[in-house]
């Protein structure tokens, strides 16, 4: 095979490292910061969930600095270079993901007044359901933590030579230090900042790269030209790695799994000091994912402008294509010192902003699922210092998940194949207990170990054996310009190919990844349903309205009598739920609240007397001041 000759590109100068450092240092002051300022409050519910007096901007800033990672910077781009910009279809996913959240899972979990999501499942089935439903989340949010250190580090590895280990470590001392130190108000405020330097790096990207290739035109026809626009694709083949229905369904699954009934997602909305705050966080956030999204997408396709005659990674420049973005970089600013720092900043504001929110949620987790459960009598004090201890426990094993995170392939896919394995069955579990008055915990921990097997089944098949190249083919990638190197032949690496494939490895295991959330979330409620029958369903006077969610009120809206049969006996026109005389009704909750009667399902009295406040001015629940008592 014909070799080529790699361009010359500089590594990192001394402004490089300035404005790269720069980063740490003012998101490590953050933490600093909030740790001096916040001293004087010890409690755990303070450092875990800010008090519960956060407002929307910070708190949506976060949330999309925190889910648009490393990932995104270097993973997406790449994804429009290879395979076209059909990813600008997760705009739809998006829109969807973030009105089924707030609208559907955020009330629920708001207005039950917890601080861990899986304590709604102790509440609306029973203690092994919580208990189950945790240690998956912790096992998946460790592994794909894993997944964005290792990212970036590989990013700054290929623009500066720096060591790859050494780059991990450094990223999780970091976000462990300000974790640590500053809690939920140190990680939501460092997000915000990081947001704002992932923003100037793709902005510049765009605005360089736009002028070195000729303009906006002239990348648009390149990128029409070389099949690169061909967005909407409308086979319903589920093998087929991206088309719109995967896109469209299988994103809006995935990621609902990740926002809807996700710890570090519900952790920050709940960290609002009112339900309308909380929504307005996540409706302000879907705008700025759209943002990201556009300049992702439209950084692939500058990528592609500029490389179109000669592929980096076709003629053996780069070792993987997610280090297309750096390398790209590296050329277009080779004579403009600091900006390749900018945007190395860029790549590592998501991965800290994101790891940090990974760290804060597990320590919060097992601090109220296990800690709090074993040792009742902590001290508020003593509860702050476990929280900070977890705090640095997780932040090192999420740092050494990372060496696994090499093994994994493209970051896009390892991401959503970790976040579809986990999150399908967890979302269908949620799904059952908010949505399905019916379900019992029989059929909850059925059906979640179901989902569960499922999706396993389908992610570690088609790791051992990958899809047909005929379902996930690149577009072509020329290497017609690139300058030939006629003194050597470069060796070629056959992909190993397994010896044996059996019949599901063509259909079964050639899934599209973003179908994962759906094959695990579809088999959790179906699998959960037929139990919960089989078993003898809940009653629905015994469940507390305030744990379901009247969808069907939409579906029937016309008609009282159709909307009180779907609620299946469960008494939502007493609760503060139902869309009638909310102001009324909170106060009928109360006092029934403070009655002698324990509750089945969990929820007892010393639970319902903390469910937060409904506050007529504003229209919405807010936290009020009983949550200062030590439930939390």
């Amino acid at each position: 095979m014909t070799s080529f000759i790699r361009p010359d590109v500089k590594n990192f100068v001394a402004w490089d490292y300035v404005v790269f450092a720069a980063l740490f240092v003012i998101s490590s002051g953050i933490g600093v910061f909030f740790a001096v300022k916040e001293r004087k409050k010890t409690s755990s519910r303070d450092f875990l969930v800010g008090g519960k007096q956060m407002t929307c901007g910070p708190v949506a800033l976060s949330l999309t600095a925190s889910f648009m990672s490393a990932v995104t910077v270097l993973g997406t781009p790449a994804e429009v270079y290879r395979y076209g910009a059909s990813f600008i279809i997760f705009f739809i996913a998006y829109t969807f993901v973030i009105i089924f959240t707030s609208e559907l899972f955020l009330p629920v979990f708001y207005r039950s007044g917890i601080t861990s999501t899986y304590e709604y499942l102790e509440l609306r089935f029973n203690k092994p359901v919580r208990v189950a439903a945790t240690v998956i989340y912790i096992v998946q949010t460790i592994l794909y933590t894993g997944v964005v250190v290792y990212a970036p580090a590989l990013a700054l590895n290929q623009v500066t030579g720096f060591d790859l280990w050494g780059s991990v470590f450094a990223t999780g001392i970091v976000c462990t230090f300000y974790c640590t130190l500053g809690g939920l108000k140190a990680v939501v405020w460092t997000d915000a900042f990081q947001l704002v330097v992932m923003l100037i790096g793709f902005l510049t990207v765009l605005v360089q790269g736009t002028i070195q290739n000729g303009g906006p035109n002239k990348i648009w026809e390149t990128a029409k030209n070389g099949s690169r626009l061909t967005v909407f694709d409308f086979d319903i083949d589920p093998l087929r790695r991206h088309t719109f229905w995967t896109i469209a369904i299988g994103g809006t699954f995935t990621w609902l799994g990740i926002y809807g009934v996700n710890q570090s997602t519900i952790q920050r909305c709940i960290s609002c000091k009112s339900e309308k705050q909380a929504k307005l966080a996540l409706y302000f956030n879907l705008i700025g994912l759209w943002v990201i999204l556009v300049c992702a997408v439209f950084s692939g396709l500058v990528m592609f402008s500029h490389f179109r005659g000669c592929d980096p990674w076709t003629a053996g420049f780069i070792s993987a294509p997610d280090q297309l973005m750096p390398y790209f970089v590296m050329i277009i600013f080779s004579s403009a010192p600091g900006v390749p720092g900018l945007f190395v900043a860029c790549a590592f504001s998501g991965t800290l902003s994101t790891v940090a929110a990974s760290i804060n949620a597990l320590a919060t987790v097992t601090f109220e699922d296990f800690i709090k459960n074993c040792s009742s009598n902590l001290s508020e004090r003593m509860s702050t210092w476990v929280s900070k201890g977890l705090c640095i426990v997780f932040g090192i094993v999420c740092t050494s998940m990372a060496a696994a995170a090499s093994l994994m392939g493209g970051v896009v896919q390892a991401s959503l194949s970790i976040h579809g394995m986990c999150g399908g069955p967890m979302l269908g579990l949620f799904t059952l207990g908010i949505i399905f008055p019916c379900t019992n915990w029989k059929g909850a921990i059925a059906g979640l170990l179901t989902g569960i097997t499922l999706a396993f089944w389908v992610g570690i098949g088609a790791f051992v054996y990958p899809a047909p190249s005929s379902k996930a083919l690149p577009l072509y990638l020329s290497t017609s310009e690139c300058a030939v190197n006629n003194t050597g032949v470069i060796a070629t690496v056959t992909p190993t190919i397994p010896p044996f494939r059996p019949q599901l490895a063509d259909s079964w295991y050639s899934l599209s990844y973003l179908y994962y959330s759906a094959v695990g979330c579809l088999g959790c409620i179906i699998t959960g349903l037929l139990i919960s029958f089989v078993t003898g369903p809940n009653k629905g006077e015994d469940i507390n309205a305030l744990l379901i969610r009247p969808v069907c009120n939409i579906f029937c809206f016309w008609s009282h009598k159709y909307k009180t049969l779907c609620w299946c006996r469960v008494d939502h026109a007493k609760t503060p739920l139902h869309e009638g005389s909310t102001k009324d009704l909170h106060k009928d909750e109360t006092k029934k609240a403070e009655g002698d009667d324990v509750l089945k399902n969990g929820l007892d009295k010393d639970i319902q007397t903390h469910i937060p406040g409904y506050n007529p001015d504003e229209k919405s629940y807010i936290n009020t001041s009983m949550e200062t008592e030590s439930y939390f």
